[in-house]
């Protein structure tokens, strides 16, 4: 690239320059914030560090978790999905309709023999998750219509498409081969927690060692500058939609999976979680820096932090204030950074 190499894990000013302080400081504060909430609860509430517990943090983190992989790799391009939590609800409905048969289903009393009806719910989920990334991308990368009002329009359809799909009626009562996958265990670990894992595995394999990685962090950091370098950048952002797409349709499953019922209010509020949790592990909004393995971190603090506060009686209308104020010091410090590097 002729404007540089473009990377997540710079934390030096120029090579042979000093230690950018405030940038390393940026990029290890989540984690130190989160090291710092762990040892204040677990002194608090000593049953905070239990095994039980710290396996019920994961399971609870691991549906938002999931989309958030793919929210940062959209927000490493510069750009945002707002319509996750709408669309989670609309391919939850849709592959819980497949899974127990649409045909009568909301005349009540159909059973889920389980089998492949479980693959068959699972890949409708994902394929309307993957159909409205492919909407979304198309209409950022080659309509040039802003991303954030693609998606907040998206996060309206896809939750009307819902209750229009539903006629406002949950499908629940599922075979035990579909709860499995949101309330089974491998050993003494939650299977979402596994899935949520392998996910964030591969997308830190991918940005840190593919073309395809560099390229995401090449268009977030400066698109002209990659497209005038041959990149496909159209073809590159509509892949992170596509992705974002995808992981939003399966934590549409697990969800129904894990409550043994598709709601139409399922996923409300997800966007702004998961938003939150990849900006306080570090991406910048602005695009072309971030880390997985920060969205990791990010969904951990929230999860600990909706955690411990609920071991501590704590109202739980404080929780939102609370990730609100980090996520605007983290943007805070995010741009401090950026100056100084400037």
């Amino acid at each position: 690239m002729g404007t540089g190499t473009i990377t997540g894990d710079n934390i030096l000013d120029r090579p042979g320059s000093r230690v950018d302080v405030v940038g390393l400081l940026g990029r290890l504060a989540p984690t130190i914030f989160l090291a710092v909430l762990v040892v204040v609860f677990w002194q608090l509430e000593p049953a905070f560090l239990s095994e039980r517990n710290l396996l019920n943090v994961m399971r609870q983190i691991s549906i938002t978790g999931i989309i958030a992989v793919g929210m940062t790799f959209v927000i490493l391009t510069g750009g945002i999905d707002l319509s996750v939590g709408s669309l989670l609800a609309f391919a939850g409905i849709v592959g819980a309709a497949v899974a127990k048969d649409a045909r009568g289903l909301l005349a009540g009393g159909v059973t889920d023999p389980g089998g492949t009806a479980v693959l068959e719910g699972a890949l409708a989920a994902m394929g309307i998750g993957l159909g409205a990334g492919l909407i979304h991308g198309f209409l950022v990368a080659k309509t040039r219509v802003p991303a954030f009002v693609v998606t907040l329009g998206g996060l309206s359809v896809w939750r009307g498409a819902t209750q229009v799909f539903s006629q406002g009626q949950p499908i629940s009562s599922f075979s035990n081969d579909f709860k499995y996958w949101g309330q089974g265990y491998v050993g003494r670990v939650p299977v979402p927690v596994i899935i949520f894992l392998a996910f964030v595995v591969l997308g830190a394999i991918v940005l840190r060692f593919t073309r395809y990685g560099r390229w995401i962090y090449a268009v977030g950091g400066n698109p002209e500058a990659a497209r005038l370098s041959g990149l496909n950048t159209t073809g590159l952002i509509m892949s992170v939609y596509i992705l974002s797409g995808f992981c939003a349709g399966l934590a549409g499953f697990l969800l129904t999976s894990r409550l043994n019922s598709a709601e139409v209010v399922a996923g409300q509020g997800y966007e702004l979680t998961v938003i939150a949790a990849v900006v306080i592990g570090g991406t910048s909004l602005f695009g072309g820096e971030g880390r997985v393995l920060g969205t990791l971190v990010g969904a951990m603090l929230i999860g600990v932090l909706s955690n411990g506060l609920t071991l501590r009686n704590v109202n739980p209308y404080w929780q939102p204030i609370i990730i609100g104020i980090i996520v605007v010091l983290s943007v805070f410090v995010d741009q401090v950074a950026k100056r100084r590097r400037g």
